[in-house]
């Protein structure tokens, strides 16, 4: 008989048996191998394979670095050179809108300098007499605004007395003499920027002024600005550049077409609400429409909420939103069905892309930075595509009729000229090689004539 010493468990005393310590030994060891055999066994070659995946990685890290410090650097030259820049890319925006009636000119044998200059001081005659139109509406107005807006102020002021706030004509008092104080505490701020503003319409004057005499030669040299950029690359890139020139000029001219009429059309019907409710100063407020259709999704934003704040200062609340009802549903039909229907399958961006654009365009350069915004992304994604289509060998410097651009060689004798010519068949659908398909052999398709 063995004595049982106090406090032992009594598996010991059962492995100090023998056979069944040694089976619960066994019994307990048995998920630790199988975790031991889980653990997957090296093979030969991992060590180099993850020294050629951290290679990679490296270069990889440093080519993005290099990128990111070509583009900071890019930006930094653009930045220091924008002063001369803002008056180009503006003037080729406003080329884009004269250039049809310059072109109609001249292929009535209207000498280029003379169309050029007769289409350029329509344009700013059609400006001139737009500002006129509204002038003395404005100068009339304004003054009933300001009036209503005073009785706003006072209607706001009675409401803040009665139920439920029941706040004291002291207090009411106090808060508007702590508001006068602090922009009195402000004062000095507030003239800087007054300054500061003043400054940038004087610096938007003088880039306007560039802009315009830019438009001029533009519409008078359009043709000779293409063939002068692609001789400077070499006969090499010249179909590429000359490709490129060609995609960016329409996409500009088809987002210039495209935004005008849907601003046409917002300021159409926010026009015609506006003017049916009595709301003051409908022209002008149509006409901030019309521009703000330029800035996509943001300008109709804020067209709308500067519509809906002259409706409630002048016809009160339930007109204001009425207007309100007014913008929304014009703004839906222009994103849901004009937009589709004018844009087709052109040059669309995600709606996200074009918010993000706005913004940053209006973070680094204010007003101008949100219009030019959407017409530099539409241009970046141009030439994304370009590149891409290039990159898979599908020939993007080639039109739809199988041709395409090129300089005209020295011994020809034409300089710079651009001339086509044609390097492959035209495209054919998918009907057309059905019909090649079906056609027994031997028989010529009929002639278009036929």
């Amino acid at each position: 008989m063995r004595l049982r010493l106090p406090g032992r468990p009594a598996h010991v005393h059962r492995q100090e048996d023998g056979s069944a310590g040694s089976r619960d030994l066994r019994a307990r060891s048995e998920p630790d191998r199988a975790a031991v055999s889980a653990t997957p066994t090296p093979i030969h070659g991992r060590g180099p394979r993850l020294q050629a995946g951290v290679r990679t990685l490296a270069v990889f890290s440093a080519q993005l670095l290099l990128i990111a410090a070509a583009l900071v650097v890019v930006g930094w030259v653009l930045g220091k050179f924008w002063v001369v820049l803002l008056p180009v890319v503006l003037g080729l925006l406003i080329a884009t809108v004269l250039w049809p009636a310059t072109r109609f000119l001249r292929d009535h044998a209207w000498p280029p300098a003379l169309a050029a200059v007769t289409v350029l001081l329509a344009f700013l005659a059609a400006l001139a007499g737009i500002v006129v139109a509204i002038a003395p509406q404005v100068a009339t107005q304004v003054g009933q605004l300001a009036d209503q807006a005073t009785l706003a102020l006072e209607d706001i002021q009675e409401w803040l007395q009665g139920p439920p706030l029941n706040l004291q004509q002291e207090q009411i008092g106090t808060a508007v003499d702590q508001v006068i104080n602090s922009i009195q505490g402000n004062a000095q701020n507030i003239a800087s920027y007054a300054l500061t503003g003043a400054s940038a319409v004087g610096n938007g004057l003088i880039n306007l002024v560039l802009a315009l005499v830019l438009v001029f030669f533009f519409l008078k040299d359009g043709p000779r600005w293409v063939p002068w950029l692609a001789a400077q690359t070499g006969h090499k890139a010249a179909p590429h550049v000359a490709a490129l020139s060609y995609k960016t000029w329409s996409t500009l001219s088809e987002f210039i077409k495209q935004q005008a009429l849907v601003g046409f059309i917002d300021a159409f019907f926010i026009g015609l609400g506006l003017w049916i409710l009595d709301v003051p100063l409908v022209l002008p407020l149509a006409l901030i429409t019309f521009f703000a259709a330029f800035i996509p999704i943001i300008g109709a934003f804020v067209a709308g909420a500067f519509a809906v704040l002259i409706a409630l200062v002048d016809e009160g609340l339930t007109v204001a939103l009425i207007v309100l009802l007014i913008v929304l549903v014009v703004q839906q039909i222009e994103g849901n069905v004009l937009q589709p229907i004018i844009q087709g399958r052109g040059f669309n961006l995600h709606a996200a892309v074009v918010i993000l654009a706005v913004t940053a365009g209006s973070s680094l350069a204010g007003i101008i930075g949100a219009f030019l915004a959407v017409p530099l992304t539409a241009l970046i994604a141009v030439v994304y595509r370009y590149v891409r289509d290039e990159l898979d060998d599908k020939s993007p410097e080639v039109a739809d009729d199988g041709t395409r651009t090129r300089l005209a060689d020295e011994e020809d004798g034409e300089g710079t000229r651009l001339v086509k010519e044609e390097v492959a068949p035209p495209r054919m659908d998918v009907e057309d090689v059905e019909d090649v398909a079906d056609r027994p052999r031997g028989v010529e398709p009929a002639s278009p004539g036929a």
